[in-house]
């Protein structure tokens, strides 16, 4: 492939690739978003393999028709629920990739170069190795966390602060030794990818359960970054370019995501907020009340009396693969005349946009899908509120105890409405650990049980008449 052919599919890969991006920001383009990104892939794959010689080499097209086939079996068959765990191991994978080209860079650079740019080009490759180690195994313990191999609460030792500064101290001795160390600085380079691996696992295992969306977020920022830097290993811009897209488009939505939660992204990487899920609640004032239990045939009569209804989701309807049911119980009640809305908290779920994906999948139409700052003045006038599988995102200490540890974070004002029910598994706390005075107020009632179970006998019950 010519000079001039490479760039023009360079320009059209990078430019679908930001198509991809506008159009995965709302639900009603993501598909389309999702197909721009994939085509604009095939291009840069094809472009790089007709100019590398890969074409005629059984092994790489061999390498590649593996990976494909094992990339889509993995996409077809991976459960909603288990997407957040699948998109952190994929950022592992680049971690481990830029880590890789980076030391494969050094045994064997590209080009022999000479004075500032030699040390310009070992300054990335060094920096290339860092923040891909740090992405590799602190993706890792993401997706421990997400599956539950490793436990949600955060991992708080004594000093980690200084340990984190004296590890990256030592990153920054061992960059000096390996710039005056030319060819023979690898150990240098081996040393440090251990010590950032470190660094990355000791991070997200003080990040507890309830900051997951803003760690997987911050992830694929780091992943970004990371092949952007293998992008100016290996002199290939159209890798530089989409490492910035994803890396400047995970900083900003870990951004928005810490703003949700009203808390700084220093508080989220250093504060080590959450505790094991249906653990004793971590930190605030002590709730007093009852909690009051109630059936599926008096949610049922609720629901036949409103006029208006909101639907608040969270990860444990996606546990229960409870969105299909509950996209009939919408037709019903529509069909009764009656208002159904949902409203999205920004963290919701364990990855950033989980219940729009998860509600688009039962195909609910987007109009009635609003986010918090759209529907939250309408709690007041609305009859019926329906929690399922949600707790800290309608948790009202956040707004009126200064103690407890999501004190400040924008929550859906569910208590408002004239009836609440809770879909709830049990009686013990949520994933954050935290408990929530919503379940003892006086309008609310908890409908205890699995999520679709329960929905399955409202829906057969509104079906009977």
């Amino acid at each position: 492939m010519t000079t001039s052919l490479l760039v023009t599919a360079y320009i059209a890969a990078a430019v679908l690739f930001i198509l991809s991006l506008k159009g995965l920001a709302h639900p009603s383009t993501a598909r389309r978003g999702n197909q721009f990104g994939a085509i604009g892939m095939l291009i840069a794959m094809v472009a790089v393999a007709l100019h590398a010689g890969v074409i005629t080499s059984p092994t790489l097209l061999g390498a590649l028709a593996l990976a494909s086939v094992i990339g889509a079996l993995a996409a077809s068959r991976v459960a909603m629920t288990s997407m957040p765990q699948l998109v952190a191991i994929l950022h592992s994978f680049v971690g481990a990739a830029a880590v890789l080209v980076g030391i494969s860079n050094h045994l064997a650079p590209a080009v022999e170069l000479s004075g500032v740019e030699r040390t310009i080009h070992d300054v990335e490759t060094y920096l290339g190795v860092f923040i891909g180690s740090l992405t590799f195994t602190g993706s890792i313990v993401a997706w421990g966390k997400l599956q539950g191999v490793i436990r949600s609460k955060p991992l708080m030792l004594p000093g980690r602060h200084l340990l984190n500064i004296a590890m990256l101290v030592a990153c920054v001795f061992l960059g000096a030794m390996y710039l005056r160390g030319g060819h023979e600085a690898l150990p240098y380079l081996l040393i440090m990818a251990a010590i950032a691996g470190v660094i990355g696992i000791h991070l997200v295992m003080a990040i507890g359960g309830a900051d997951m969306p803003v760690v997987v977020s911050m992830l694929n920022s780091y992943s970004g970054w990371a092949a952007s830097a293998a992008g100016f290993m290996l002199s290939n811009d159209l890798l530089i370019i989409t490492g910035a897209l994803v890396g400047s488009s995970g900083a900003i939505l870990s951004y928005i995501m810490c703003r949700a939660m009203n808390r700084s992204f220093l508080s989220v990487i250093f504060g080590g907020f959450g505790a094991e899920e249906g653990a004793a609640p971590a930190g605030g004032a002590v709730v007093e009340g009852e909690l009051v239990a109630t059936t599926a045939d008096e949610v049922v009569a609720l629901l036949k009396a409103a006029d208006s209804v909101i639907i608040v989701p969270g990860y444990g309807m996606a546990v229960a693969q409870a969105q299909h049911p509950v996209r009939e119980i919408v037709d019903v009640l529509r069909a009764a005349g009656k208002t159904v809305r949902f409203a999205i908290h920004p963290v919701a779920g364990r990855l950033p946009g989980h219940m729009n994906v998860l509600l688009a999948e039962a195909n609910l139409p987007y109009d009635i899908v609003l986010e918090m700052d759209e529907i939250n003045d309408d709690f007041p006038t609305t009859d019926v509120v329906l929690v399922i599988g949600a707790n800290d995102i309608v948790n009202p200490s956040a707004l009126d105890d200064p103690s407890s540890p999501i004190a400040g974070m924008p929550v859906l004002h569910a208590w408002e409405a004239a009836a609440c029910i809770v879909f709830k598994r049990g009686k013990g706390a949520g994933y954050a650990g935290v408990e929530n005075p919503l379940f003892f107020k006086p309008k609310t009632k908890m409908l205890y049980g699995d999520a679709k179970k329960s929905v399955d006998a409202i829906l057969g019950a509104l079906r009977a008449g």
